[in-house]
């Protein structure tokens, strides 16, 4: 089949739209205008991560591998996009707009640790998890059921994880005022940046356009998102969230579980994913990188050649995934991104122990079969 004869027609690309408009307006109908809104979000996000090839997992690989520090910084302009913004918001509405604050802690960054080296066997974090699983990756597909187990099962296990201690929780707003907040924000940004920059070779310095266009639209979403949902963008709770709603139609009694059997997640235990607003983004993303495959007529198909120990290895990594995140109060969007974005100290904690993981991740890869080397 040549590359003309297997484009997608009007009539195909047409069907993609026309779904994924009804999708909204079908979950605006029976939930609300709000949560059609964020599953549209949702979709937005997941298009654009798929359709620019914007993600986590792979710039910090092309960090650590090749020094190619444009997918980094990327993230890193889109998180000061968001926190110009949010980091005043949430100060200026504290009674409506909650931020990604959460404390650090041992089992905080054990946990990023853990996560960080998890998602480069996988290549995905969260989110990435999410839009490969919608492309149609056949690791991701396999890895995402049991993320979602796992984040059911750190939750279920996170008060005895906090117990080993936590520091207090600490803000750049908090300890700075919203205006220094965000200036100290964009400076530590700064540095990041320029310090990836030091390091990479002269001839991959420069930003692709597509990355400069998907952090713009991907910070344009989230702030969106923060507006209309009332929190930060944010991925692990709404995997959870599924694993137990399962566990719960099994027949599994979760009122010994101190965290699903608090008031707030009893009651999205008890009313339909369509009114969570975790769940509704996750969905997007799913179907947002599902509709831009489909457009390009990119779906994957066929399992890949791998050996039996990296089959496993998706398993064992997709579960860790799962749990470490839930420890870390987060994955790369909601601790990284949503952290650092809102202001929480705890983001750049994470960021540090999850690009640490991510780099015996990386040596992991190749020593379980994914590849000739890492």
């Amino acid at each position: 089949m040549t590359q003309a004869s297997s484009r997608p027609g009007l009539l195909t690309r047409f069907a993609v739209v026309a779904g994924a408009l009804a999708a909204v307006v079908a979950v605006a109908a029976a939930a609300g205008a709000r949560y059609g809104i964020l599953l549209l979000i949702g979709l937005g996000l997941g298009a654009v991560l798929e359709g620019l090839r914007f993600g986590f997992v792979g710039p910090w690989r092309a960090m650590i591998v090749r020094r190619d520090p444009a997918g980094l910084i990327a993230q890193l302009i889109a998180i000061g996009l968001v926190a110009a913004v949010s980091i005043p918001l949430l100060a200026a509405h504290p009674g409506e707009l909650i931020g990604a604050h959460a404390p650090v802690g041992v089992a905080m960054i054990g946990g990023a640790f853990v996560f960080g080296a998890a998602m480069q066997i996988v290549l995905g974090c969260g989110s990435g998890t999410l839009v490969n699983a919608g492309s149609g990756n056949p690791v991701a597909v396999l890895a995402l059921p049991f993320f979602a187990i796992g984040s059911f099962l750190g939750a279920y296990h996170i008060d005895w994880w906090i117990g080993l201690g936590t520091a207090p929780v600490v803000t750049a707003a908090g300890l700075l005022g919203p205006v220094g907040g965000v200036i100290a924000t964009l400076a530590a940004l700064g540095a990041v940046g320029g310090l990836a920059l030091r390091f990479a070779p002269e001839g991959s310095r420069a930003l692709p356009r597509r990355l400069i266009l998907a952090a713009v639209a991907v910070a344009l979403l989230a702030i969106l998102n923060l507006v209309v949902s009332g929190q930060p963008w944010g991925v692990v709770y709404g995997l959870g969230l599924w694993a137990a709603k399962g566990a719960q139609a099994l027949g599994a009694d979760l009122s010994g579980s101190a965290f699903w059997s608090a008031p707030g997640n009893a009651t999205r235990l008890a009313e339909s994913i369509l009114t969570d607003v975790t769940s509704l983004t996750n969905l997007g993303l799913i179907g947002g990188a599902c509709a831009v495959a489909l457009w390009r007529a990119d779906l994957r198909a066929g399992l890949p050649k791998l050996p039996a120990q990296a089959w496993l290895a998706v398993v064992v990594a997709g579960l860790a995934l799962g749990y470490s995140s839930r420890l870390a109060f987060g994955c790369n969007v909601g601790a990284f991104f949503s952290g650092i974005s809102t202001g929480s100290l705890h983001g750049w904690a994470w960021f540090a122990a999850a690009f640490a993981g991510s780099v015996v991740g990386v040596r992991w890869r190749a020593a379980l079969g994914f590849e000739g080397k890492a």
